[in-house]
C-alpha cells in the first residue's frame, strides 16, 4: 500500500453552462504541475447543483462530461472523482463517477437526496455503496448530503483484520450558511471510521443566489485537518500516509469493537 497524493480543486462553477465549466476545469487541471493519484472536482461539476435535469442530463454511453474526465484522467495518469447528471431509462441520477487513468468508470448514485432543494422530486436515489480499489487503497465514494447520514457508510473489519475502506471522498455543493456542519461532519466521519477523508466544495454564488465558501478539507484518521482552505479558488494537494493509517488503527483498535 503506497502513499496516495490527492488534489482537491476548489473553484467557482458557472450555472448550467457546461462548456464554460469544462473550459475552466481544463485550465485548473492543467495547473497541477506535480504527479497526483486522484483529482476531486465539486458535485455536478459541469452544471452546478441544478434541478434542471431534463435539459442537462447526459447518458453514460454519450456523455460530454465523461469524455472530458476520461481524457484528463489519461493525460494526468490519475483517477478523477466528481458527479454529474445522468439519465438512465426514465430516471435521473446524481451520479458519482470515479474515472481510472485507463478510462474505466466506477459509478456511485447519491443515496440521500437534499429535500430542501427539491432534489428528491427530480432525482432517484441510489441503493448501495461503492468502494473502489485504487493503487492499494479501498475508497468509499460519497456525494454532498450523504455526509449527514453516517449509518450508510459504517466502516468494518473482518476476522482476518481487513478493513472495508481506507479513504472517503466527498464532492459537494454545500452552502456557506451551513459551513460549520460541513467541516464538523467531515472530521466526524474520519474519527468514527478511522479513515482518511477528503471533501471538496465549490465557492462563488449559484443561479439560485446561494453562496458557497469552499472549506475543502483533507482529514487524517484521527479527525485532524491536514489541510483546509476557505473562500478562494485553490488547488489543495496533500499526500495521505499509509503508515499513519495503519499505526492509528493498530494503536487504537476501535473498529473491532463495533
Amino acid at each position: 500500500m503506497q502513499d496516495l497524493k490527492i488534489a482537491l480543486l476548489q473553484t467557482d462553477q458557472k450555472w448550467e453552462d457546461k462548456l464554460a465549466n469544462l473550459r475552466h476545469f481544463e485550465e485548473q487541471i492543467s495547473l497541477i504541475s506535480e504527479p497526483v493519484d486522484i483529482i476531486l472536482l465539486p458535485e455536478m461539476f459541469h452544471t452546478s447543483f441544478s434541478m434542471n435535469a431534463e435539459s442537462l442530463a447526459e447518458k453514460m454511453e454519450n456523455s460530454m462530461g465523461l469524455d472530458f474526465l476520461r481524457r484528463n484522467a489519461s493525460e494526468k495518469n490519475c483517477a478523477i472523482y466528481t458527479s454529474l447528471i445522468i439519465k438512465e431509462g426514465k430516471y435521473y441520477r446524481n451520479r458519482g463517477v470515479f474515472v481510472d487513468p485507463d478510462g474505466k468508470v466506477h459509478s456511485y448514485d447519491k443515496r440521500k437526496s437534499f429535500g430542501l432543494a427539491g432534489e428528491d422530486k427530480v432525482f432517484t436515489n441510489g441503493a448501495k455503496e461503492t468502494i473502489v480499489s485504487f493503487r492499494g487503497w479501498n475508497i468509499q465514494l460519497q456525494i454532498c448530503y450523504d455526509l449527514r447520514f453516517p449509518e450508510i457508510i459504517r466502516n468494518s473489519i473482518n476476522e482476518a483484520g481487513d478493513v472495508a475502506y481506507d479513504l472517503i471522498l466527498y464532492v459537494a455543493n454545500w452552502p456557506e450558511k451551513r459551513a460549520v456542519h460541513w467541516t464538523t461532519l467531515l472530521k466526524a466521519r474520519a474519527i468514527e471510521n478511522q479513515s482518511y477523508v477528503a471533501g471538496v466544495n465549490r465557492i462563488g454564488t449559484d443561479g439560485k443566489g446561494l453562496d458557497y465558501s469552499g472549506d475543502s478539507i483533507v482529514s487524517d484518521p484521527l479527525g485532524s485537518a491536514i489541510s483546509a482552505v476557505a473562500s478562494k479558488e485553490y488547488r489543495l494537494i496533500e499526500t495521505l500516509s499509509s503508515s499513519i493509517l495503519h499505526e492509528t488503527r493498530k494503536s487504537l483498535p476501535f473498529l473491532k469493537d463495533r
